[in-house]
């Protein structure tokens, strides 16, 4: 059974009162009757087909590469290494932190899978046949795999480090030889050191977290059409924006010849930002002078991105009465063979690593690291699900420890609003303890918990709390167009992935323009069309994007009174806008175009410190319940009860809020209870969907109660900030807190699956395993 317990519904199609509807999502009947085209499902006239050849070894020089073949097979028009790339691109690397990845392997491999040709055919079978074909030979070179043993080893990822320029922080690692390290982050507030001397209790634990799988349901999949005057490419992305950039960079070319059209994405999740399959279809096209289609299988995905493992090592000292008083963080983020975002996750998640708490001396590093496994970067959440796991596991920890009520020990250490938070920036808007109280409530803390009486089954219930401070500085602009008749046009940048991000930016504008939201139509992601957006990440895009929808909105409905003045109608005329522009034009003619642009204020980080008046325009928080049963024979955990809470600021949409709640919290469920990436010497052993397991019917909790908190955030559109990520925060630190809460054991790395909880069991009773 799964409930709701969220504010009614407000459902009527009217004119007003457009913000706080559950308005049905706009192009939910598209999806509902197969109509909505996805980029993976697409073709264009003249396609062409390709299919990728990847590596077997983790780490090693190429030697050769055997297209022989592979040639002889009917229909297969060219077959290409980086060779032939960069006959066409001579610098065939891209990224958005480090101009690092190669569009094809070049010189070596550094991951198992990295591809390394590409078959070009009049038929995806056929390129796929032939693919099979290829065979190489490499030199193969030693690997590293740990995140921690990359910072002190001599097996280097890359030669020399490649920063594309973006990101100030990374500046001073051009050209830098003889290191894995992508970044180096410092935060700094207090006197660690002294503090954790002079503490009463001091407590050190190292946690750790799994490879894990975006998996989107629809694969990556990218079409390039090139033209010696003009590329366009249908992209399924999350951030068309930064693509067009990065390929007019690649090409030379201004960015009005680069056209990104993306339809329908089939979810992202984090895997589609930035630049992935886009720049090997380019030079593709390039070469077969024919548009070309590349389109993953779902096993292919899993060579793709990921989401970063990582260790976390965490120290705290706690004074006689409780009160934490230092707290030393050190984040090891394996991000791969390729940087992508992985140093902004490292310094963005990063500052928040010592948790919701107000500690007066903190200490964290936060490492980027590559590693010779497939490349890490954005996962629902930017890296601070990881973290939570690791600082909420620890809390509990320690109030157990000292006997402690788990609740009254974070009330006493808290951070509240109006507080700073370990890198200066003041809270603001940021209700943590209404948050952390709405979940008690609703788990009935207070009240005696039933443990039951079977000699078997044993019953523990756990929550944790979490915060997590917005990407910033980024910028979004909208335009907002009215045409004679009155109809109503949006144009933004932020890719609808499943969010419900076209309903909730028209509901803004009808909520402006006094218009029926069902009314307004988004125009599909279209860079020649649509203005620019960084991107659909970081919860960015309600309140970023939001903002400048706002604007557009208003600045539109300012032009509007403009025009009646004009035309001679008293201020505060209602009279409709078809009969505006008649009265101004003669005829059914002209339109009015409003724009908006929001770009936040922002105070980068003191170097070494960390410091910073202005870290981000909005905090995010969450907090999650959790009821359980462990069947001590078998290890298996059953989730009775799971409670999800979030702070939205303002709901523009009641519903979408609600299903983003209980999504994030399944898919976070799969992370934390069974799903992982299980490799050996860098190659992935169950890159299939019969090996790795997703949550399904039987894995959703008996309840499931999705919750948020309406606490106006005051610099927010209409009150609002977004709500994708946060829900995915605590669930897996709430579920370890509860097993240790039904049975006394403490698993310190993900995932909580049978065999873990079972061998922690018999770890605790002193037995060996084989003696079950």
């Amino acid at each position: 059974m799964v409930t709701t317990l969220d504010p009614p519904a407000k459902t009527a199609a009217k004119v007003g009162a457009q913000v706080g509807r559950s308005v049905p999502r706009l192009e939910s009947r598209d999806k509902v009757t197969g109509r909505a085209e996805y980029t993976h499902v697409m073709r264009v006239p003249g396609m062409v087909h390709a299919k990728l050849f990847r590596s077997t070894v983790a780490h090693g020089k190429i030697l050769s590469v055997d297209t022989s073949e592979a040639k002889k097979v009917p229909g297969v028009l060219h077959i290409v290494t980086v060779e032939d790339v960069m006959k066409v691109l001579p610098n065939p690397y891209y990224g958005p932190a480090f101009h690092d990845q190669p569009i094809l392997a070049h010189e070596k491999v550094r991951f198992v899978g990295e591809p390394v040709a590409a078959v070009i055919a009049t038929d995806p079978h056929i390129a796929e046949q032939a693919a099979q074909l290829i065979t190489a030979e490499y030199e193969e070179m030693p690997a590293v795999f740990n995140e921690v043993e990359a910072l002190n080893t001599d097996i280097y990822v890359h030669d020399v480090l490649k920063p594309a320029g973006t990101f100030a922080d990374l500046k001073h690692l051009k050209d830098a030889k003889n290191t894995n390290t992508a970044l180096d982050y410092q935060l700094r507030r207090g006197d660690f050191d002294k503090a954790f001397a002079a503490a009463e209790h001091k407590f050190e634990h190292e946690f750790k977290t799994q490879k894990v799988l975006h998996l989107s349901f629809e694969p990556f999949a990218c079409i390039a059409d090139y033209k010696d005057t003009h590329v366009t490419l249908y992209d399924s992305s999350q951030g068309p924006s930064f693509v067009r950039t990065e390929i007019a960079r690649l090409l030379g070319w201004p960015e009005n010849k680069v056209r990104v059209k993306v339809p329908y994405l089939g979810s992202g999740y984090g895997s589609k930002l930035y630049i992935k399959l886009e720049a090997l279809a380019l030079a593709l096209s390039m070469i077969a002078r024919k548009p070309v289609k590349i389109a993953y299988a779902f096993e292919e995905m899993f060579y793709q991105i990921t989401r970063h493992p990582s260790t976390f090592r965490i120290k705290s000292g706690v004074d006689k009465n409780g009160k934490i008083v230092a707290r030393k963080c050190e984040v090891f983020w394996n991000g791969g063979a390729y940087a992508d975002i992985g140093p902004r996750v490292t310094q963005k998640s990063g500052l928040t690593a010592s948790g919701p708490y107000n500690i007066d001396n903190v200490w964290i590093d936060s490492y980027a690291l590559y590693t010779n496994e497939v490349p890490s970067g954005a996962l629902r959440g930017f890296g601070v699900p990881q973290l939570v796991w690791a600082y909420e596991g620890h809390t509990d920890m320690i109030a157990r420890a000292l006997k402690l009520d788990p609740v009254e020990f974070r009330r006493k250490n808290i951070v509240h609003d109006g507080d700073p938070h370990a890198t200066g920036t003041v809270l603001k808007d940021s209700p943590v303890e209404k948050v952390m109280d709405k979940v008690l409530e609703r788990m009935e803390w207070s009240k005696p918990f039933d443990r039951g009486n079977h000699p078997t089954i044993k019953r523990g219930r756990g929550f944790a709390i979490a915060i997590k401070a917005v990407i910033s500085p980024t910028t979004s602009v909208a335009m907002v167009n009215v045409s004679a008749d009155g109809s109503t046009t949006l144009y933004c940048g932020t890719s609808d992935m499943g969010q419900g991000s076209d309903t909730s930016m028209a509901q803004m504008v009808a909520e402006v323009l006094n218009v029926p939201t069902e009314t307004v139509r988004v125009v599909p992601r279209d860079t020649d069309v649509t203005p620019y957006d960084m991107g659909t990440l970081g919860s960015r895009s309600l309140f970023h994007m939001g903002h400048a929808v706002q604007r557009a909105a208003m600045d539109a409905r300012d032009k509007l009174k403009a025009l009646a003045k004009e035309v001679g109608e008293p201020e505060g005329s209602n009279i409709p806008v078809a009969e505006l522009f008649q009265k101004r034009y003669g005829m059914q003619a002209g339109n009015v175009i409003g724009s908006g642009i929001y770009k936040p204020d922002y105070a980068p980080p003191a170097p070494g410190t960390g410091q910073t008046p202005n870290v981000t325009p909005f905090w995010m928080l969450s907090g999650a319940g959790a009821e359980i049963e462990v069947d001590t024979e078998t290890g298996h955990v059953k989730i009775t009860k799971l409670v999800n809470v979030v702070d939205c600021g303002r709901a523009i949409n009641p519903k979408i809020v609600e299903t983003q709640i209980s999504g994030s919290a399944l898919m976070h469920v799969g992370f934390t209870m069974f799903e992982k990436m299980y490799q050996d010497g860098g190659q992935v052993t169950n890159a299939s969907l019969a090996d790795y397991k997703i949550p399904g019917f039987h894995d959703v909790p008996d309840v499931l109660e999705c919750h948020y908190i309406e606490h106006e955030q005051s610099n927010g559109p209409f009150g609002a900030k977004g709500v994708g990520e946060v829900a995915a925060f605590c669930i897996g630190p709430a579920l370890a807190n509860a097993i240790d809460d039904a049975v006394g054991v403490r698993i310190m790395e993900m995932p909580l699956n049978a065999e873990s909880v079972y061998r922690a069991l018999r770890a605790k009773q002193g037995k060996p395993l084989e003696e079950a």
